[in-house]
């Protein structure tokens, strides 16, 4: 049984008591169903695919202290996060091995990354609706997947530093 989903006045503040005053509501996003990657380069009108989050634009020593993602699927379809299991740090670290310090990890790194035949392992996670997750998606390659599904899925995504531990629920 699907558990109720949070009214849409209430989404803006669902993430207020979690820890963090200055989490950013970033809004929802409907996927339809049958997608592999949801994630939509609007200017471009094309997907992006696995891909990094760059909203703290932080450079390589940084890259991991950036806020995280924390995401609600609001159904009525499950959806999946795909995650990359390589960091950004290393990709980076790897593509650009003299002067790594001085850039800002980004997704073509990823891409330059696998072109120059070196692998990347991910992992899919299926989000039943009223499921979600945090992610340091500034920091791993990741995209949202309605793959196989019959239905579509909206999510709603904050961005924000937690504290271990207080994401146990958000019942």
């Amino acid at each position: 049984m699907r558990p109720p989903m949070p009214e849409e006045d209430d989404l803006e503040r669902l993430a207020d008591h979690l820890g963090d005053p200055e989490a950013q509501y970033l809004g929802q996003a409907l996927a339809k169903p049958g997608m592999t990657t949801t994630t939509q380069n609007h200017a471009a009108g094309l997907l992006l695919g696995l891909h990094l989050d760059n909203w703290d634009k932080l450079i390589h020593g940084a890259k991991a202290h950036g806020r995280r993602r924390l995401a609600l699927n609001l159904g009525p379809g499950t959806r999946y996060i795909i995650l990359g299991a390589l960091d950004a740090q290393a990709v980076c670290r790897t593509v650009h091995p003299t002067d790594y310090a001085l850039r800002y990890p980004h997704t073509t790194d990823y891409r330059a990354h696998v072109a120059a035949g070196h692998p990347i392992r991910v992992y899919r996670f299926r989000l039943a609706p009223g499921e979600g997750y945090t992610a340091p998606t500034e920091y791993l390659l990741h995209d949202g997947s309605t793959d196989g599904q019959a239905e579509p899925s909206a999510m709603a995504f904050w961005l924000g530093h937690w504290p271990c531990g207080v994401l146990t629920t958000l019942k």
